[in-house]
C-alpha cells in the first residue's frame, strides 16, 4: 500500500503515554544483560504449550494511513483452555512499591499485543499479565486483568488517535524528502578538483555497505563532498539517516552551512544539531530536577506538541531554533534536541554521542542504526578520543572521604566502602616498590567490591535526604559505575596502571588500541566514512579505527597549486635539551619570517611552557610587533575574541602564539588575508609520559613500531593540521615555516603532504 506506515508496539504506546517530569541525576537502571537473564528465569517455567518471545504483527487502517504494527510479547501462555499474554519487566525497585496501576504504559503494550492475538486467534477475550521481577532479590509479583476484544479495539484506536498527527507528518515529510532529493543537484556551479572523486567514492561505499578512509586535503570541500552523496543515497532508500560527527564545535557550523545551501535549493530535509547540555541549558546550574527547573517540570506532558510544532515549521533545527521553540513550549532544550532525533534525517553532533558508552544515544535503537551512515569529520581526532572514552579512573581518596562521612552508620554501605578502601591499601603495598606499576590483569576483587557498592548505593540513594552526603555519594557512584562498565571491555587491548603518591592511589583502566571498541560500534551502522586532510599514514588509522574486511581508502589530490604555499624548513633543533640554548635564535627566526611580508601569522609551539618562554623573550626583543597569545582554559567567547583579531588584513603585522594540537591549530577557517602564514615549532611529538610509553611498549609487542605509533604519527598529525590553516581557497597565498632539524630526515620528510615537499 502507498499509505503504509510501519511502527513498533513500543514506539506507539510510549508516544501515546508520554507524561511527567524530567528527574535526572540518579536513575536506577537494569542493564540489557541483567534484564534478559530475569526474563529467561521466568520463561524457563513455561509449559509445553506456552510460547516465549512470540512475534506479533498486523495492520489497521486509521484515517488516511494504514498502520503496520509489529512487536514481540514475552510470553503467550495457554492454561486451562485460556490464553494469557505475559509482559515481564525487570526492576531494581522494591516490589512492595509497585501495584497494578504503577505503570500504565506496560499495560498499554500488553493491550496492543492482546488486540492482535485476539484478531489472529479469533478470540473474544484474553487475560493480560504484568510480571515484575527484582533482579537483586529475584522475587516477582504478577497482576492479571481480563479484557474483551471490544475493549482492546477501543484502546488501540485511542493509541492511534494520539499517534496519528505525528505519523501523518512523518509520512508526508518522507514523501517530500525523497522527491526533493531526486531533484537535488550538487549545490555549487561545478565540482572543485577532487570533489567528484571523493563524492563518488562515498556514494559507492554506502551502496555496498562498506567503510571508507578518505585522505582529502584542506580546501577541497570535504563537508559537502560527503554530505551530498549520502543525501542522494537517502533518496534511493539505501539509508534513512545520516550522522555528521565532529570533535570541535566550529566544524558543526560548516556542516550546518552545507545543509542550508542544499535546502535553499529545494531539499526538504530535517537536520538537528545537538549542543552539549551545559552549553544549551537555560538555568544557571545544570540541575535536571522538577523542583529546580521549570523546563524539567512537566516536560513529558508537553514534549509531543513541542516536537510536532518545530518539525512542521522548520527544517534546520539549529541550537538557536531549538532554544526558541524550547522556550515557547517550556521544555528542556537538551532533552528536546534528543527527542527530535528519531524524526531527523540528519544529525550533527560530537563523536561522543555515538561512541562514548557513558553518553551514547540510548534513544537510537539498533534497527535505526542499520539504516544510518556515520560521516566522521576530522577523523584523525577519533583515535585519542576513543581511547579516552573507553578508559576509566578511580581514586582511593574518594572512598576514604565516604568512609569518614558514613563511619557512624556502620551499615552495609559503610562495610562495603571500608572493604574498597582496604583493597586500595593492599594495592598500594603490592606495587609500592615497582617503578612502573602496569598490569595486564584486571583486579577482579576490586571490581567485585565496586559492583556490590553500586547495588547498595542504588537503593541507598532512594532513601537519603542529606543533600551534601547524597551528592558526594552520587559522584563516587557514577565513577564506580563507569569503572565497572569499562572493565567489561578489558582484554588484550588494555592495561591497568597504578600511580601512587603519599596516601593516594590512582587506578586507570587504559585502552591501548581502540580499534575493537570502535568497530563494535560502527558494525551496527550501514557505513562509516572517515575523512580528514591528515589521515596519514592511512595504515596507522586503519589499524586504530578500521575493519580491514570492510574498508576502502582513497587519496584525493590537493585542488590548489603548489605555488600558492611557500614551504621553508629551518633545521634549528627544538628538542627539549636544546630549547633554552636555542631560544633566542628561534625568536629571531620567527621575527625574520613574519616581517618578510606584512600580514597575519600564527606560530604554533609543542607545549604551553615553551610558548610562554618564547612570548616573554619575543616581547622583550620585538615589542613593536602586535602579539596575541592563547591562554590556558579559554572560554568559547575568549576563543572567538582571539579569532576576531584575524578578521582582515591588519595595518600592522599581527602574530598569534598558540599551542600545537590546541583549539586554534585545526578546525578554524581564516581565508584570504585573514591568515598569511604559519610557523610550526618542532615536530609535534607528545611529551614523554607514562601513558605514551605504555603505548610504545604495547605496539612494539604486537610487531609495530611503537615509537612511531605512540609519538611520531600523532605528533606529525598536529603539524599537518596547523600547516593546513594557511591555504583555504583557490585565491589564498601564504607561507609555512617548519622549524626543526628532524624535518630533514627521511622519516619526517616522507610524512609531509605531497604539496609541501
Amino acid at each position: 500500500m502507498d499509505n503504509l506506515v510501519k511502527v513498533s508496539v513500543r514506539t506507539l504506546v510510549e508516544y501515546a503515554h508520554t507524561a511527567g517530569s524530567i528527574n535526572v541525576g540518579y536513575k536506577s537502571s537494569v542493564s540489557l544483560t541483567e534484564g534478559t537473564k530475569a526474563h529467561q528465569k521466568i520463561q524457563k517455567e513455561y509449559g509445553e504449550l506456552d510460547v516465549k518471545e512470540r512475534p506479533i504483527s498486523g495492520s489497521i487502517a486509521f484515517e488516511q494511513l494504514e498502520f503496520q504494527i509489529e512487536g514481540r510479547c514475552d510470553g503467550l501462555l495457554f492454561q486451562d483452555e485460556h490464553y494469557i499474554i505475559e509482559e515481564i519487566k525487570s526492576t531494581m525497585k522494591d516490589l512492595n512499591e509497585i501495584n497494578e496501576n504503577s505503570y500504565p504504559v506496560h499495560w498499554a503494550q500488553a493491550k496492543v499485543y492482546g488486540y492482535f492475538i485476539c484478531e489472529e486467534l479469533q478470540l473474544e477475550k484474553i487475560t493480560l499479565r504484568l510480571t515484575y521481577i527484582n533482579i537483586l532479590t529475584e522475587q516477582k509479583i504478577s497482576f492479571d486483568l481480563l479484557f474483551t476484544m471490544d475493549e482492546l479495539t477501543t484502546y488501540l484506536y485511542k493509541m492511534l488517535e494520539a499517534y496519528y498527527p505525528y505519523a501523518k507528518w512523518k509520512y508526508d515529510h518522507i514523501e517530500l524528502r525523497n522527491q526533493s532529493i531526486k531533484e537535488l543537484n550538487f549545490p555549487f556551479p561545478s565540482f572543485r578538483k577532487g570533489q567528484r572523486k571523493l563524492a563518488g567514492a562515498v556514494y559507492q561505499t554506502i551502496q555496498e555497505g562498506n567503510n571508507l578512509f578518505a585522505v582529502a586535503p584542506t580546501g577541497i570541500g570535504k563537508t559537502v563532498s560527503t554530505i551530498f552523496p549520502t543525501v542522494k543515497s537517502m533518496g534511493e532508500s539505501s539509508i534513512n539517516r545520516l550522522f555528521y560527527l565532529t570533535s570541535k564545535t566550529i566544524t558543526r557550523t560548516v556542516a550546518e552551512e552545507a545543509f542550508k545551501r542544499m535546502t535553499d535549493q529545494g531539499l526538504c530535509i530535517s537536520c538537528t544539531t545537538i549542543t552539549a547540555k551545559d552549553k544549551i541549558c537555560f538555568k544557571e546550574e545544570t540541575i535536571c530536577q522538577k523542583d529546580y527547573c521549570e523546563f524539567a517540570e512537566g516536560y513529558y506532558d508537553r514534549i509531543n506538541d513541542a516536537v510536532l510544532d518545530i518539525l512542521s515549521s522548520e527544517k534546520a533545527l539549529t541550537r538557536e531554533k531549538i532554544e526558541e521553540y524550547a522556550r515557547k513550549h517550556t521544555v528542556c532544550p537538551f532533552e528536546y534536541s534528543l527527542d527530535l532525533l528519531n524524526s531527523s534525517d540528519a544529525i550533527i553532533c560530537d563523536v561522543n554521542y555515538i561512541f562514548d558508552p557513558r553518553v551514547s544515544l540510548k534513544r537510537l535503537f539498533d534497527e535505526h542504526k542499520r539504516s544510518s551512515v556515520l560521516l566522521i569529520d576530522e577523523a584523525h581526532n577519533l583515535v585519542d578520543r576513543a581511547r579516552e572514552m573507553y578508559s576509566a579512573s578511580l581514586f582511593k581518596s574518594k572512598f576514604l572521604e565516604l568512609k569518614n562521612r558514613f563511619k557512624h552508620s556502620k551499615d552495609e554501605l559503610y562495610v562495603c566502602i571500608n572493604e574498597i578502601n582496604k583493597r586500595f591499601i593492599e594495592i598500594r603495598k603490592k606495587w609500592k616498590d615497582v617503578v612502573t606499576p602496569v598490569s595486564k590483569e584486571l583486579d577482579e576483587d576490586l571490581i567485585e567490591f565496586l559492583y556490590i557498592f553500586n547495588e547498595i548505593v542504588e537503593i541507598k540513594l532512594q532513601e537519603m535526604d542529606d543533600d551534601e552526603n547524597r551528592q558526594i555519594l552520587l559522584e563516587t557512584y557514577f565513577e564506580a559505575l563507569n569503572f565497572v562498565k569499562i572493565s567489561e571491555f578489558f582484554d588484550g587491548n588494555y592495561v591497568c596502571y597504578y600511580e601512587l603518591y603519599k596516601s593516594e592511589v590512582h587506578i586507570k583502566l587504559f585502552c591501548l588500541d581502540p580499534s575493537k571498541v570502535v568497530n563494535d560500534v560502527i558494525k551496527r551502522f550501514r557505513s562509516t566514512i572517515y575523512f580528514s586532510a591528515t589521515l596519514t599514514p592511512v595504515q596507522y588509522f586503519q589499524d586504530m579505527l578500521g575493519d580491514q574486511n570492510r574498508d576502502y581508502t582513497i587519496m584525493v589530490d590537493s585542488p590548489f597549486q603548489k605555488e600558492q604555499l611557500q614551504v621553508t624548513i629551518n633545521p634549528l633543533s627544538t628538542r627539549y635539551q636544546d630549547r633554552e640554548r636555542n631560544l633566542e635564535r628561534l625568536i629571531d627566526l620567527i621575527y625574520k619570517d613574519i616581517t618578510k611580508r606584512k600580514g597575519n601569522y600564527l606560530v604554533f609551539f609543542p607545549s604551553y611552557q615553551y610558548l610562554i618562554q618564547s612570548v616573554e623573550l619575543f616581547q622583550v626583543k620585538y615589542s613593536n610587533i602586535n602579539l596575541i597569545v592563547q591562554e590556558n582554559g579559554m572560554t568559547e567567547s575568549e576563543r572567538e575574541e582571539f579569532l576576531l583579531h584575524f578578521d582582515s588584513l591588519n595595518e600592522e603585522t599581527l602574530v598569534g602564539f598558540a599551542v600545537l594540537g590546541g583549539i586554534f591549530s585545526e578546525g578554524i577557517d581564516l581565508k584570504g588575508d585573514r591568515l598569511n602564514g604559519v610557523v610550526v615549532v618542532g615536530v609535534g611529538l607528545p611529551q614523554i609520559c607514562l601513558e605514551r610509553n605504555i603505548l610504545k611498549d604495547h605496539f612494539n609487542s604486537v610487531g609495530k613500531n611503537g615509537y612511531y605509533y605512540a609519538y611520531v604519527f600523532p605528533g606529525m598529525n598536529k603539524v599537518m593540521q596547523a600547516g593546513g590553516r594557511v591555504i583555504r581557497s583557490e585565491t589564498d597565498e601564504g607561507t609555512l615555516l617548519l622549524i626543526d632539524d628532524r624535518y630533514k630526515s627521511a622519516l619526517y620528510k616522507n610524512l609531509l603532504p605531497e604539496e609541501w615537499k
